[in-house]
């Protein structure tokens, strides 16, 4: 780091913090995709890192005491003060904080904290999940939850915002201006999506002690989706309902509230 800050100045302008932890980042990265060549990492095979472009999700971490959160402010270095709306109080000081920028120019702050979850009382209670496409979820015992399908609703206005985003000049104004409405409207979706899934997973898992889900092989199956015109549609349904998102949730919530 020291050596590319002499070569690229406007390096300088940054903390050094989050350039370090940049480099840890990519450091462990590298770490998990030859573990993984090597078969030394279960799962799904991890792939190399990729460039991160500018216009993309952008993250800077910082950590210790090289931040201070207030009370309506976060002070970060070589930055200075920032207003900040919380959206729920921190259990506990926080070890560290993550700056994140998303495509749609949208700012949010991720604590790192402590906390001991309460233990949820048992209620001997057990049900098994169908994941669906006209239903999302069907329950074993006839309760059926149907997904909002925001990629579905918004389909046609997205293709719209493309549309316009393609016939710009890259470079220009009006390329960046459409480019962050449609980043907008993606943002929008998968706000809705996300809403949907955290509300479900937590009212099952309050309710039950031991959930079943069916194992899908979610992205074989977009991806076979995709390679066939007459199951494109097919492919766009599976991923607008967000199936391994929910189970991935489902999971964690398990082992957060039955540790």
């Amino acid at each position: 780091m020291t050596q590319a800050k002499r070569e690229l100045v406007w390096l300088k302008e940054v903390a050094s913090t989050p350039l370090q932890q940049s480099l840890k980042d990519l450091d462990q990265a590298y770490k998990n995709f030859f573990d993984s060549c090597k078969g030394k990492r279960k799962g799904i095979k991890v792939k190399p890192p990729k460039f991160k472009s500018r216009k993309s999700r952008q993250t800077a971490r910082f950590v210790g005491v090289n931040y201070q959160a207030g009370q309506d402010k976060i002070y970060l270095p070589k930055v200075g003060k920032i207003k900040i709306i919380w959206s729920r109080p921190l259990a506990s000081n926080p070890s560290s904080v993550t700056i994140i920028r998303d495509s749609a120019n949208r700012y949010f702050a991720s604590f790192v904290v402590e906390i001991n979850p309460e233990s949820l009382a048992k209620t001997n209670n057990y049900i098994g999940i169908d994941l669906g496409i006209s239903t999302f979820a069907t329950l074993s015992n006839g309760d059926k939850f149907k997904a909002p399908k925001p990629l579905k609703q918004y389909l046609n206005k997205l293709a719209k915002f493309q549309r316009k985003f393609a016939r710009t000049e890259k470079g220009s104004k009006r390329h960046e201006r459409r480019r962050l409405r449609v980043a907008k409207l993606h943002g929008k979706v998968k706000d809705i999506r996300t809403d949907f899934m955290h509300k479900l997973s937590t009212d099952l898992v309050k309710k039950y002690d031991t959930i079943v889900l069916e194992d899908l092989n979610v992205s074989g199956m977009v991806s076979y989706g995709m390679l066939r015109k007459r199951n494109r549609k097919l492919a766009k349904a599976i991923s607008d309902l967000g199936g391994r998102q929910f189970r991935t949730l489902t999971e964690a919530k398990c082992e957060k509230y039955f540790h």
